[in-house]
C-alpha cells in the first residue's frame, strides 16, 4: 500500500523506531496517529515534524489497555477523517536473566505490552482496514521471535507470537484489500532498555556494539515503510537479522549454541 494520503497509525510514535517511522511517513506524504504512553515523548515527535506536524495527531494510550485501544479508532477517524494503516511496533525487552529467575510481573509485562498489544489494536483497527479501499497492517516482531537469545527468552517468545499471529493473518486475508507484513528488527541503536524501565547489565557495555552491529532507526523506519509500500510479506532489517535467519535455517542447533556462546557472558 503507497503510504501517499493514507493515514497510519503507529504505536511506540514517541521514540526509536516509532519516531522515526511518523517522521518519514509525514514526509511520504501520510498522515499519522501517533500512539504512546508518554505524552511529553509524543509531543516532541510532532513537533519533530516541523511545518508538517499538522499531519499528526498524538494519542496517549496504554496499548494494554483493551478498553483504551477499542475507543481509539474512532479518535483517529475523528482527527484524519479515515483510518488506511497500521504499524505496531511498540515493545519491551526483559530483565536481561535467565527464564529461571525471571519474575512473574514480568513476564506478564513483556506478553502483555509485546503480543496482547499487538492483538488488541489489530482487533480494533482490522474491521475498518476491510471497507478501505486498501489498507494494510504491519507488526514489528524480532530476531528474537525466530532465532533464541539467550537472556531474552520470554520475550523472544512474545516476539515469535507475533510473528506466528502476523502470518496467520496473512493467510486469512488473502483475497482481501489488506495487506500484512512481519518485520524482524536485528540490533537497533535505540533506548529499548531504557523505556523497558530496566538498566543495562554493567557486562553488557561495550559488547552489544561489538557482537551486533546495530541499525539506525531512521534506517529501520525506511526499510519498514519501503517493505509496506512493496506489500512485502516478510522484513529483515540489519545483516545480523539477514544472517541469523541464514544460519538458523541452516543449521537450528548449532546457530542456537553460536548465539549461546555469544551472549553467555552477559548473563549473570
Amino acid at each position: 500500500m503507497k503510504v501517499q494520503n493514507k493515514v497510519i497509525v503507529v504505536t511506540g510514535g514517541g521514540s526509536g523506531i516509532g519516531r522515526q517511522l511518523v517522521l518519514h511517513l509525514v514526509k511520504a506524504g501520510a498522515r499519522v496517529a501517533a500512539v504512546d504512553l508518554n505524552e511529553d515523548a509524543l509531543l516532541e515527535t510532532a513537533s519533530l515534524a516541523q511545518n508538517q506536524a499538522d499531519k499528526v495527531s498524538t494519542h496517549v494510550v496504554n496499548v494494554t489497555d483493551r478498553s483504551a485501544v477499542e475507543a481509539l479508532p474512532q479518535e483517529v477517524i475523528n482527527a484524519h477523517g479515515a483510518v488506511d494503516g497500521l504499524i505496531n511496533n511498540a515493545g519491551i525487552i526483559q530483565p536481561f536473566v535467565r527464564l529461571n529467575d525471571l519474575e512473574h510481573d514480568a513476564i506478564e509485562r513483556v506478553l502483555n505490552v509485546n503480543l496482547y498489544g499487538v492483538i488488541y489494536m489489530t482487533k480494533a483497527f482490522l474491521p475498518h482496514f476491510l471497507k478501505r479501499p486498501s489498507g494494510h497492517i504491519v507488526n514489528v516482531s524480532s530476531m528474537g521471535g525466530f532465532f533464541p537469545v539467550p537472556g531474552q527468552t520470554l520475550y523472544g517468545a512474545s516476539k515469535a507470537g507475533v510473528k506466528l499471529l502476523t502470518e496467520g493473518l496473512y493467510s486469512e486475508l488473502i483475497g482481501t484489500n489488506v495487506a500484512v507484513t512481519v518485520v524482524f528488527p536485528g540490533a537497533i541503536e535505540t533506548n529499548i532498555t531504557r523505556n523497558s524501565g530496566l538498566g543495562m547489565p554493567s557486562n553488557m557495555a561495550g559488547e552489544s556494539s561489538q557482537n551486533f552491529p546495530m541499525t539506525s532507526p531512521e534506517r529501520a523506519a525506511e526499510t519498514i515503510i519501503n517493505g509496506m509500500e512493496r506489500d512485502q510479506f516478510q522484513v529483515y532489517i540489519g545483516n545480523d537479522a539477514k544472517l541469523m535467519n541464514f544460519l538458523y535455517r541452516l543449521s537450528p542447533k548449532r546457530a542456537t549454541r553460536f548465539m549461546y556462546n555469544r551472549m553467555k557472558g552477559l548473563l549473570p
